[in-house]
């Protein structure tokens, strides 16, 4: 997996500035304990941190090629689940490795392939070359977005990392954020590139970034297109089927020890029982885990969103299995810590303001770290196959925005309840969000002859796998990195996305449920509680002791009458909030206090200059 630095500059030798790069290349510790590793030549640094997962003592970064024309320098982060084949390709067109790792095999690629080499992997990756013979610095992210990768433009080059704080360690990075960056960070949108930071910007999914004295251009190698689907049904979830089959396989790959991510829900159980069908022809067991909270199974109540508590049907998914499973199970007082709260937005770098639901998720890989370097998860698959309540959802379909903007909206009221009512008027959200929802169907090709309905659902579609996805999948990254665990996210796998994203919505939905075609091409390995089983999102607690805790930390805050938060947060709308009388135990109640409270934090650890003109 790993964390990756680096920094780019034509009129300096960065020799002189050892200092600086190891200050970049040590904000990625968390990303990669097992090892660290600088290379500098004349303009270009790179940095590494190692988290060793194939080849363990073969893999070290960065990693070079000396060829006649010049040195060749790779820093990569993530796994290409089909490097054997390309290892054979390579080998037979004449290079020889010194290593077993993927690494070595991406490093080769790119001197067979150059930048194409991206068109040839299958996996989730961020990965930055130097090219001495051209010097041009090549940035390359996966498909879907799974790896993070930033970068800044300076006046003579570039400063890149895996997350910001590796550029922000660069005194040429300011933290600083401006009204499109607050704009960005209050909405749910994901616009494409933008990374909060003003200057600061995301090496988009599926890209190519080239930096050379020229400057800096940016290519797209792959992107979500329209083609015709002629599959029936039953060859659909055949194919579906086999593609799941190969996925499961390939990224079971490691060697290091391998787990589950299980909630119970139709996706993690499918991934689950893939896995341990796979691992058991080899005598091997899955290990599984999953998250709960203090009494919430035994004082369950119901809503909307969630029908039924995880467990009873996590424990269901793990007996049919096999698994060797394990409940890590969590209390309020954890989850309300403070210092879990700055260890999320450390990881995020950004106050995400997502709660008990950000802390539980750190938490769970922070426990099964201790057991396991590798997880896969059932993440993304209702992006893909067509989980959620949004999907079904008439005014949602219909909304001329971004969908899950009006089930978020119903569901958890206003994001923005205890901001400055002049902040909000300046931000504008409104005109906002609209104009990122035009920029963003504005590319999406209609089959000739698809009735206005299907091509409605294969924007919503397109929305979610190429906006809302993302947001998911930096959250999953950044939790599990921040603890050194590499969460693998099979339902990424681009063949899969690009075929299933071409069904068409009658053959997603084909029984009038929720991801049909997932629950009908794993039906042989799902006990039949999950089978039956509603859509359940990720859990929240329902314990009122982390609202009441929420509370109490709120009116500490008030009591510090100068801190900053307050040019953001309106005093009194958050101590309304803050002196709430009933319970404060659902997600809606507690959205505004955690706002507040991980915006201030935020500001007490990056000390960012907000720019509100």
């Amino acid at each position: 997996m790993c964390g990756i630095t680096g920094w780019v500059s034509f009129d300096r030798d960065l020799r002189a500035e050892a200092v600086t790069l190891d200050a970049m290349t040590e904000t990625m510790a968390c990303r990669g304990p097992d090892d660290r590793g600088t290379w500098v030549q004349g303009p270009a640094a790179l940095g590494h941190r190692r988290l060793a997962i194939i080849d363990l003592p073969g893999g070290s970064q960065p990693m070079t090629a000396d060829t006649p024309n010049g040195t060749v320098a790779l820093v990569y982060s993530g796994e290409a689940y089909n490097f054997t084949e390309l290892r054979r390709e390579l080998a037979d067109r004449g290079h020889r490795f010194a290593t077993d790792s993927d690494t070595e095999v991406v490093l080769r690629g790119y001197l067979e392939w150059g930048e194409q080499v991206a068109d040839r992997l299958n996996g989730m990756y961020a990965f930055a070359v130097w090219d001495q013979r051209q010097d041009k610095l090549v940035m390359i992210r996966d498909r879907m977005g799974i790896k993070p990768f930033y970068y800044f433009r300076t006046p003579d080059g570039v400063l890149f990392g895996s997350e910001p704080k590796a550029i922000l360690a660069n005194p040429l990075a300011p933290a600083r954020v401006g009204l499109n960056g607050l704009r960005e960070l209050f909405t749910m949108i994901k616009t494409p590139g933008h990374a909060v930071w003003e200057g600061m910007n995301e090496v988009e999914p599926g890209t190519v970034v080239t930096v050379d004295r020229s400057g800096l251009r940016r290519r797209a190698y792959w992107q979500l297109e329209t083609r015709p689907h002629t599959d029936d049904r039953d060859t659909t979830i055949t194919t579906v089927r086999s593609l799941l089959d190969d996925i499961v396989r390939r990224q079971l790959v490691a060697d290091v020890p391998r787990c589950m991510l299980l909630s119970g829900g139709l996706d993690s159980s499918a991934m689950t029982a893939l896995a341990a069908r796979q691992l058991g022809r080899h005598g091997e067991k899955v290990r599984s885990f999953a998250v709960d909270f203090v009494g919430q199974s035994d004082h369950f109540i119901a809503d909307e969103l969630r029908g039924t508590p995880d467990t009873p049907y996590v424990h269901d998914v793990a007996r049919r299995a096999g698994t060797e499973h394990q409940d890590i199970v969590l209390d309020s007082r954890a989850l309300a810590d403070p210092d879990i709260r700055a260890k999320v937005i450390r990881a995020r770098d950004l106050p995400a303001g997502l709660g008990d639901m950000d802390a539980s998720l750190y938490l769970l890989f922070r426990a099964i770290r201790d057991q396991s370097t590798v997880a896969l998860s059932g993440e993304s698959a209702d992006e893909v196959f067509g989980g959620y309540l949004q999907f079904f959802d008439e005014e949602a379909r219909r909304g001329g925005t971004f969908p899950w903007l009006v089930s978020l909206g119903r569901h958890f009221g206003e994001d923005a309840e205890v901001l400055r009512p002049e902040l909000l008027d300046a931000m504008n959200l409104e005109a906002y969000v609209a104009d990122g929802y035009a920029g963003a169907v504005a590319g999406i090709r209609r089959l000739d002859g698809e009735s206005d309905f299907e091509f409605r659902m294969r924007t919503i579609c397109h929305l979610h796998l190429t906006r809302f996805v993302r947001i998911l999948l930096d959250r999953k990254d950044r939790a599990s990195m921040a603890v050194g665990l590499e969460v693998r996210v099979p339902f990424c796998d681009h063949r899969l996305v690009e075929y299933v994203y071409n069904t068409p919505w009658a053959l997603k939905s084909f029984d009038g449920r929720e991801k049909s075609l997932l629950r009908e091409a794993t039906a042989d390995v799902l006990p039949q509680s999950v089978y039956d089983r509603v859509k359940s999102p990720y859990p929240s607690t329902q314990d009122p002791k982390y609202g009441a805790a929420l509370q109490d930390q709120a009116k500490d805050l008030l009591s510090r009458s100068g801190h900053p938060v307050f040019d953001l947060v309106d005093r009194e709308r958050l101590r309304r909030a803050a002196d709430r009388d009933v319970p404060v135990n659902t997600q809606a109640q507690r959205r505004g206090l955690e706002r507040a409270l991980d915006l201030a934090l935020w500001m007490d650890l990056y000390k960012p200059d907000i720019a509100l003109d």
